[in-house]
């Protein structure tokens, strides 16, 4: 995936276009040469590699940039859950069919993804005093009512900006609300606004991987499958394989998509994005896909998601631990 993109950045680099790459180094380090930043410099293409390793630096390596961010011209954006790698269009398989969504966006709403891309820049290389001269002036404004905004989570304040919106749109939610995660570590605030919603006759329906990526972490999101199924939440196993999608929908009228995982690190200790999407007609093809992937899914019920004794053990000692995951 990432061969054939580069192809087009070099040929963009020598059509005068400014091209800018930033990657976490933790999330590439399996990956890429430990001067692979050197090497695309070489070749006219700018790049950051975001907060690397340091043993010395201690917490603070906990903060990882898991933004999946593109903007072309000010024209266009694209995010959600994908991340370049071959497993991520099914190039190769590791775990069964993988199962992702990304959004493509483009008018006023891709000024907050440039302002994100180029504060996160600007911190590590203060090379552009004037962001606005990479605003796009849009002549043609849309005619639906609706509304798309692109938001930006950060450990760097105390406003737990994703899991508000995750939480805003289960608490309002009248009809239903359908989920994709491929983690469910998730706090007492977040068990108990799936539950109440579903005891007031919400139908919550949440989608997880059928063969997971980190079978200790998969381990522990069973645990809260217990839960939640219990009360009357519907999860269902992608059977075909990995769901890495992070897209919550509800009642024909609200979505997000983007980066943010239903655990704790992503909710607080990650740079993380997403776009809440409000009345646009996107969401009904959110829903589609959604639905859609359900067909293909098995729900867990309340036998199998009641673990026997020795799991229920080993998952109450990972709950402990669940932070670091």
């Amino acid at each position: 995936m990432w061969n054939s993109i580069l192809e087009i950045l070099e040929e963009k680099v020598k059509q005068g276009v400014d091209v800018r790459v930033m990657y976490d180094d933790l999330g590439s380090m399996a990956t890429l040469k430990e001067r692979y930043s050197k090497e695309l410099e070489q070749k006219g293409i700018k790049c950051i590699v975001f907060n690397k390793l340091n043993p010395i630096a201690g917490v603070i390596m906990n903060n990882r940039d898991h933004r999946k961010i593109l903007v072309i011209d000010g024209k266009v954006a694209f995010s959600g859950g994908i991340n370049i790698a071959d497993e991520y269009i099914n190039a190769i398989v590791k775990h069964g069919h993988w199962k992702d969504n990304a959004i493509k966006i483009s008018g006023d709403a891709v000024w907050n993804y440039t302002v994100m891309f180029l504060t996160m820049w600007n911190a590590f290389r203060n090379e552009d005093s004037d962001f606005f001269k990479y605003k796009y002036d849009f002549k043609d404004k849309p005619t639906n009512n609706g509304y798309v905004v692109p938001y930006g989570e950060t450990p760097l304040d105390d406003d737990a900006t994703g899991e508000d919106i995750y939480l805003n749109i289960i608490n309002q939610a009248n009809n239903y609300v359908y989920i994709f995660t491929p983690y469910l570590i998730i706090d007492s605030n977040m068990v108990n606004a799936l539950t109440l919603a579903a005891k007031r006759g919400v139908d919550v329906r949440i989608v997880i991987p059928g063969i997971p990526d980190k079978k200790i972490v998969y381990t522990l999101s069973e645990s809260y499958v217990e839960l939640l199924v219990k009360e009357g939440v519907k999860v269902y196993r992608y059977t075909p394989g990995f769901v890495h999608s992070k897209v919550f929908v509800s009642d024909d009228n609200i979505a997000t998509v983007g980066t943010i995982n239903m655990d704790y690190r992503s909710l607080y200790l990650h740079f993380e994005c997403g776009a809440y999407l409000e009345n646009v007609d996107v969401i009904k093809d959110i829903k589609k896909d959604l639905v859609n992937t359900i067909e293909k899914s098995q729900e867990i019920s309340k036998k199998e998601a009641t673990p026997r004794l020795l799991k229920a053990v080993w998952q109450a000692l990972l709950r402990l631990v669940a932070p670091l995951m």
